[in-house]
């Protein structure tokens, strides 16, 4: 069998296809879509401790797909290795990471959930796998952790604590915050990723 370098980037063709597959009958409807997916594998590739692959699947499709054969899933599958590995090598490389989504907070509708909400909601839900690494001591940026977290748990809207539902309350300093989250990721990867040595 032929090998092929690591890929770096992720073609548009192939995020059609995976979002295809994401919207059909074989994949449950609780799954991600494409900007959740995004947030999912921006939490693996940034946490401190490894997430196996058929674990972190699971959650990410809510269950096994009906895959038609085991060609459709090998290709699926790499798909995701290789926006994964795209990702990866962005914060590495301290580029821009490129969202896939506005980070507008600004909703019409009341009902309506803005893009880069439910981004941040599979990110914390990547961060859910592992939480106490995030947060364990011996690291020595437990603090800088901590602070760099606020903005994400912010826009997520997932915690009902009351300093947190304060800053919902402020469109401006939500905006702020979920501006910020590009170059948070870079920070906390770095953190986690790249020790001092």
């Amino acid at each position: 069998m032929q090998t092929h370098p690591q890929q770096n980037t992720i073609t548009d063709d192939e995020l059609d296809l995976l979002e295809n597959f994401i919207f059909s009958d074989a994949v449950s409807e609780e799954s991600l879509d494409l900007i959740g997916i995004h947030g999912f594998l921006c939490s693996l590739v940034i946490s401190p401790s490894v997430t196996p692959e058929e674990e972190w699947l699971e959650i990410l499709f809510d269950g096994e797909p009906q895959w038609q054969n085991a060609e459709q899933q090998a290709q699926i599958v790499s798909i995701l290795r290789n926006w994964y590995a795209s990702i990866r090598t962005d914060m590495e490389n301290d580029r821009d990471l490129e969202m896939p989504c506005d980070l507008t907070l600004v909703v019409e509708e009341d009902d309506e959930v803005a893009d880069i909400e439910t981004w941040a909601q599979a990110f914390m839900e990547g961060v859910f796998l592992k939480e106490d690494d995030w947060y364990a001591d011996g690291t020595g940026h437990e603090q800088k952790v901590t602070e760099l977290m606020l903005p994400l748990m912010v826009v997520s809207d997932l915690f009902d604590a009351k300093e947190f539902q304060e800053i919902r309350k402020n469109p401006d300093v939500c905006e702020e915050m979920a501006n910020e989250i590009p170059d948070i990721l870079v920070d906390l990867y770095l953190i986690f990723q790249t020790p001092e040595k």
